[in-house]
């Protein structure tokens, strides 16, 4: 085994984790959302509790899941270019991965963002909201990994 067959290994073990984070918490948003037209004996207790797995979801899963496939994802970059060079960083498949790695980034950004809003009461987002941009992380994964695998270029 490589260095670069454990940096790759690790950081797809990581990006598992994270993409399986940012698929179900706009979930568990939504669900709390939908909370809202219940009459408020049920509601409190059930949004207190997604409420407690959104959190423990950010902290214990999304975000370490986030900071190592951005540690392992650069570890592979370093193995990369001391056995290529720089210039592989200008190819169109790399530039799409890190395109997608940077709005993946974004998105787990506005979902940490949502999730204080959310307990502050003070998200004006639906249900629905949620469930439709709930497929963000999966397109962009789609365009990512065959992006890298088949490393497609213009022309």
């Amino acid at each position: 085994m490589t260095a670069y067959d454990l940096a790759r290994g690790l950081h797809i073990l990581a990006v598992i984790a994270w993409m399986a984070g940012l698929l179900f918490l706009p979930r568990l948003y939504a669900y709390d959302a939908e909370q809202n037209a219940k009459p408020e004996p049920l509601r409190g207790e059930m949004q207190a509790l997604l409420r407690t797995w959104q959190t423990r979801l950010l902290r214990i899963i999304l975000n370490p899941a986030m900071i190592l496939a951005w540690a392992f994802g650069l570890w592979l970059i370093h193995i990369d270019v001391a056995a290529r060079g720089w210039s592989f960083l200008a190819e169109p498949w790399m530039i799409t991965k890190l395109g997608g790695v940077f709005l993946l980034s974004g998105w787990h950004g506005f979902l940490a963002a949502q999730r204080r809003r959310i307990a502050a009461g003070t998200s004006k987002h639906s249900g629905k909201f949620w469930r439709v941009t709930n497929e963000i992380p999966f397109l962009l994964a789609i365009v990512m990994v065959l992006s890298v695998t088949t490393e497609w270029r213009f022309g």
